[in-house]
């Protein structure tokens, strides 16, 4: 790539990065103010999981069809449709949700929306740079939404309490209203993608044809890490605000505590730091090696952290930030080994598979903790400490397919 090729993606890069901070800037506003809708509306707590579970949900079974399109159409179209149905989700919610169904269906609208947005996002980078640049380019396109979405924590909090919870919500459908208009005026737009490969027998393969992508176990391998990565960072993104508050009720600290929102957003920053280095140890150490050390320590924490936490706020505060940063440690280096280990000519599809499989883990996320709470007799010591050990038993079963599957390291890796 030469010096004008590499400014123009360096531009590429700061635009799409920056639109995904403003789309992605709502997405801790519900769990963030989980507790008091919960209270507002009178949920359960599967209630509650369900509403937060809908929006992986539907990017889940939308995503196969919105990712794999852009093997055939520019991504600037559908990325544009992603963002707009968020806009939409967010201000309907601010306008119109009164309690469970209306919550679920506008949360499910703005899943959609994400569904167009955020993998789409990757494929506008991924088209645009060189394999050694691709690692680098997930890395950043992967910091601007964990940053977001961090602050989005705190964020809501403060929006809430000082303009209630309905602007908290139109105010981010005005956010993702400025990232449609950067990418519709600054992104160019380009020219039909190169033909499809063509299969044994000589035809071109169909666009919705996933099986090449599950036969190159190399890029599958990382994806069915990602369906239980996300699983676990949307139980404990989805649920880490309803369990700090549980604790410092709990243990009598309500009126003494740093905020939950606060500890979770500065959970999710430190994640976001934390996954820039996990990437950049993949590069060094080997990208196999630093994933299967991220799940193990992300099994020990989540075992322990239900239990040992609910016995003071403090504890709970440290562990929990702790596990999110293990959590995070891996989420580039999973997505950048799909995403290189990919043929490019289904580089579309294969985030498409990798994204819903991430995804279908996000909806199972807070239901599991959800259901676990209900069966376990509600909110208790226990019941937190089971509904986390239920966590680190999916993500057993995911480090034994990841070691038999031994997927290729990526070019540059040092461990290739």
């Amino acid at each position: 790539m030469g010096t004008s090729g590499a400014q123009s993606g360096a531009r590429l890069v700061a635009v799409v990065c920056t639109a995904q901070i403003f789309v992605q800037i709502g997405a801790g506003f519900w769990p963030a103010l989980l507790p008091q809708m919960m209270q507002l509306w009178q949920l359960s707590n599967s209630e509650a999981g369900w509403i937060t579970a809908i929006f992986f949900g539907t990017y889940m079974v939308s995503v196969p069809v919105l990712v794999t399109l852009t093997d055939r159409v520019d991504a600037k179209r559908v990325y544009l449709f992603g963002v707009a149905c968020t806009v939409a989700g967010h201000l309907l919610f601010g306008l119109y949700a009164d309690g469970f169904w209306s919550a679920l269906a506008m949360r499910a609208l703005a899943g959609i929306g994400w569904a167009g947005t955020y993998m789409t996002g990757l494929k506008l980078l991924a088209d645009q740079v060189d394999a050694r640049m691709m690692s680098r380019a997930v890395t950043g396109h992967a910091a601007s939404i964990g940053i977001s979405g961090a602050l989005s924590f705190v964020l809501g909090d403060v929006l809430a309490e000082h303009f209630g919870w309905r602007a908290a919500f139109t105010i981010s459908a005005g956010t993702a209203l400025i990232a449609w208009l950067m990418v519709a005026f600054v992104v160019p737009w380009r020219a039909a993608p190169p033909p499809r490969a063509k299969g044994p027998d000589g035809k071109q393969a169909a666009l919705f044809d996933f099986r090449p992508v599950v036969r190159n176990t190399s890029a599958f391998a990382y994806s069915i890490v990602y369906c239980v990565h996300t699983l676990e960072m949307s139980a404990l993104r989805g649920w880490g605000v309803a369990f700090l508050a549980f604790v410092a009720s709990y243990t009598g600290l309500a009126d003494e505590t740093l905020s939950p929102a606060l500890v979770v957003t500065l959970l999710a920053l430190l994640g976001t730091l934390t996954s820039i280095g996990g990437n950049e140890a993949s590069i060094r150490f080997g990208r196999r090696r630093l994933v299967a050390t991220a799940m193990i320590l992300s099994i020990l924490f989540a075992a322990v952290v239900g239990f040992v936490g609910s016995i003071n706020y403090w504890l709970a505060v440290v562990l929990l930030i702790a596990y999110g940063m293990v959590v995070w440690l891996d989420s580039s280096s999973v997505t950048a080994g799909a995403a290189g280990n990919a043929e490019p000519s289904r580089r579309g599809a294969t985030l498409a598979v990798h994204s819903t499989l991430g995804y279908a883990g996000g909806f199972v996320g807070p239901l599991v903790v959800g259901w676990t709470l209900d069966l376990a007799g509600g909110m208790s010591p226990t019941a937190w400490g089971l509904a986390f050990l239920v966590v680190a038993a999916l993500m057993l079963l995911a480090l034994g397919a990841f070691l038999i599957m031994r997927p290729r390291e990526l070019e540059g890796d040092r461990g290739r």
